[in-house]
């Protein structure tokens, strides 16, 4: 453990695995109580919570699918009521449902824009509610924002680069309350959902200046930046971990 964010409160969406477990373990070795969702991994959630007990840490598991803004706005309330506050909020939940434009049904549109977009939205709309000088908010959106490297991917694409703009624009309304909100976008991570050496994995690596994937902790140690002290001047940008994808 560190001192760096040492009575901070952190949220973390989609937290159970992945990204999302990277970050919700940093930011609580960094010293914060974390809450952290989940959909459908209770199992997952749950070894991450008692990794960050055993560290001596706090951490809460929450069951929210960030699908379901009443589920959304509930998350956010329970961890309000166990923790006290909300410090630093991790918009990390996303999907990727991947199909040429003409084979993606309007119901994998509206949950992608659902949780990719609307839920990050509603996650802003009530942390601030709780939230005072000195927090922070970092979504993890997509380098796809930038490049897009093949087909299928214009939808999740959309969802991401609707993220720039989110930003940008709450970093404008927030600024003023002493609030910092910037975007993370990685490039291609080992991840379950995108492995190293899965199917995509040599096609991905031929576009990477290092030629390798990124690992979680490495995303993580962004978002730990962004969460303390040092990042009070980081404000409104979209900042890429991506191995060199979009060079």
């Amino acid at each position: 453990m560190t001192e760096a964010l040492k009575r901070k409160v952190a949220l973390v969406t989609g937290g159970s695995r992945g990204i999302g477990a990277a970050i919700a373990l940093r930011l609580a070795r960094e010293g914060a109580a974390v809450a952290l969702t989940y959909s459908r991994s209770a199992d997952k959630a749950e070894a991450v919570v008692r990794a960050i007990e055993e560290e001596g840490g706090r951490a809460l598991a929450i069951e929210a699918d960030s699908a379901d803004a009443a589920a959304v706005i509930q998350a956010v309330a329970q961890t309000v009521r166990a923790l006290g506050r909300v410090d630093i909020l991790v918009n990390n939940a996303g999907i990727a449902t991947l199909a040429p434009v003409d084979k993606v049904s309007l119901e994998d549109f509206d949950r992608m824009v659902a949780i990719n977009i609307r839920a990050v939205f509603v996650a802003v709309r009530e942390v601030v509610r709780h939230m005072g000088a000195g927090g922070r908010i970092i979504t993890i959106g997509s380098v796809n924002a930038d490049r897009v490297p093949g087909d299928s991917m214009s939808v999740y694409a959309m969802t991401k680069s609707a993220l720039v703009g989110l930003t940008r624009g709450l970093a404008r309304d927030l600024g003023p309350r002493g609030i910092t909100v910037n975007l993370v976008q990685p490039g291609p991570v080992d991840t379950d959902m995108n492995p190293a050496e899965g199917p995509f994995a040599e096609q991905l690596k031929s576009l990477l200046a290092i030629g390798r994937y990124g690992r979680a902790d490495e995303v993580a140690a962004m978002v730990a930046y962004l969460a303390g002290p040092e990042a009070g001047y980081v404000t409104g940008t979209s900042l890429t971990i991506d191995g060199g994808f979009a060079a």
